[in-house]
């Protein structure tokens, strides 16, 4: 499908109102967007469906969503730094020893702003 510019794709066919009789009433800004929560998986099932049929009926938008689940593949399996064991200790001693100083310490008063 032809990508029109203003912020639809184009190849569907138009109503009186110039509406797209697509089956995806999102538009690429909107897909654009929520790309980020829908390559995350938090949208409803709803959403995500609307979304996933946007993305199968424009390929300049599928082509934004491959190339960010890619990069986010390639961020993944080459980001891996590891956390020593000794800092994990470090900062769960911290917690602790401050939860342990919270929890013997009367509340301090809340002052007016």
């Amino acid at each position: 499908m032809a990508h029109d510019g203003r912020g639809r794709c184009g190849g569907g066919t138009s109503d009186a109102d110039g509406d797209s009789d697509a089956d995806s009433d999102v538009d690429c800004a909107e897909a654009v967007r929520q790309l980020y929560v829908y390559l995350d998986g938090e949208l409803t099932e709803e959403r995500r469906l609307e979304i996933a049929v946007h993305l199968d009926d424009c390929g300049p938008c599928a082509d934004a969503a491959g190339f960010e689940a890619e990069l986010r593949m390639v961020i993944s399996s080459r980001c891996k730094d590891r956390v020593p064991e000794s800092l994990i200790s470090r900062v769960a001693a911290a917690i602790a020893a401050e939860e342990a100083r919270q929890g013997s310490e009367p509340p301090s008063p809340s002052v007016p702003a």
